[in-house]
């Protein structure tokens, strides 16, 4: 059974099989956005016609499934072997700007080069009137599929790409570092390098995405807030500057508020795994800190991107071990009888406008290991404070 599923743009589907088929066509620009053509299906185009207007070489071959025989009109076998992204035609290229973001993904993905005349044309292609929704499916791609995202912004960087939908992130070219701790050079190459890291864990952290957008954007504060002192570089509270940047950035790209709210809260706390474990902190420190965390397990990941993602003149030190243990009691601690609300009204309690503090009281007793019996009875104790 063939389904429809982009019937104007000539796709269709076979129930029960995962595959796409385009028919081949022909169409006409009629705007700047990915979707403004005038498309007309036209099966009898010949497979000349229909492989120009594909975007690479690459993607242009056709293989005729009774014989077997390849069908390459633009070299795209060669490129394949020599590992090249390249255009197929100029100004059929040319109509779809997210073919500027396409080759970056690709480059990323399969760790292509792109050929010099395609980055020349890229240059000159204008992607600031694509819908957020296009720029983010490319940008997932990238983020998800590569084993080098840094490629998709190394190469966006190239093409001088960056500043419009990448703004936050093209500020921190040539934004230097302590080289001490960061010998490696700006904030943009550790940011590249902690998203290089970042690819290690994605896949174990609650949220893949959000996790990568979180190692893209842990830093964005150091283009505003760094500054020499007493000689030294220092970007004294990055992790709070940066999140209205943060928060820019990730409106610009998507409308999901989940995504929003974990990446500014991983912005917030990226620097305190490290702090904590240095200091050898509290438990109940570092279960406050895990309780204020949208992904415990993802923020401890991304502390060690931060850490892998440099070049130190010290022996660099992680602190995976220190981390994971206290994760562990903080989620034995999570797992122990609590306070609840019930409890508190089945004790004589009234629900009021002091309710609240008096369930963040028994919260914090909580974090910090008390037991249900004995929280209570503090809770009830400080609850009469608002009976005075």
């Amino acid at each position: 059974k063939r389904i429809k599923i982009g019937e104007s743009f000539g796709i269709y589907n076979l129930k029960g099989y995962d595959i796409d088929i385009a028919m081949p066509r022909k169409e006409h620009v009629i705007g700047s956005g990915h979707k403004d053509f005038d498309i007309l299906v036209d099966p009898f185009i010949g497979t000349y016609n229909a492989a120009k207007r594909r975007d690479f070489t690459i993607n242009a071959l056709m293989e005729d499934v009774l014989t077997g025989e390849i069908i390459d009109h633009f070299g795209g076998i060669n490129d394949l072997n020599n590992k090249i992204i390249r255009y197929v035609n100029e100004e059929t290229f040319k109509e779809d700007p997210l073919r500027v973001l396409r080759a970056c993904q690709f480059a990323a993905r399969f760790e292509f080069d792109i050929s010099k005349e395609t980055i020349s044309l890229c240059k000159d292609m204008n992607i600031s009137k694509l819908s957020k929704e296009r720029i983010e499916g490319e940008l997932k791609k990238a983020l998800l599929k590569a084993n080098k995202p840094s490629i998709f912004f190394d190469s966006l960087r190239k093409m001088n790409h960056l500043n419009y939908w990448f703004k936050e992130l093209s500020e921190l070219i040539d934004i230097k570092q302590n080289p001490k701790y960061h010998s490696e050079g700006d904030v943009w190459v550790h940011t590249m390098m902690v998203l290089d890291e970042g690819v290690k864990f994605r896949y174990l952290t609650e949220n893949p995405y959000q996790f990568m957008l979180s190692c893209l954007c842990h830093d964005f504060g150091k283009s505003i807030c760094t500054q020499v002192i007493d000689g030294v570089i220092r970007s004294l509270g990055h992790e709070i500057e940066g999140l209205e940047l943060v928060k820019t950035f990730i409106k610009r790209i998507t409308n999901e508020r989940n995504t929003l709210n974990y990446v500014l809260n991983m912005t917030e706390l990226h620097m305190k795994p490290n702090i904590l474990a240095s200091s050898s902190s509290s438990i109940k420190s570092t279960n406050k800190m895990f309780d204020s965390s949208v992904d415990p397990l993802g923020l401890i990941y991304i502390s060690i991107c931060d850490t892998l993602g440099k070049i130190s003149l010290y022996e660099i030190k992680r602190n995976d071990e220190y981390l994971f243990k206290r994760l562990d009691i903080y989620n034995e601690y999570m797992s122990r009888p609590y306070i609840t609300g019930k409890d508190l009204i089945d004790n004589g309690l009234i629900p009021n406008e002091h309710f609240k503090d008096i369930l963040n009281h028994a919260h914090k007793l909580r974090l910090a290991g008390v037991e249900k019996e004995s929280a209570l009875k503090q809770t009830l104790a400080y609850a009469e404070q608002y009976e005075k």
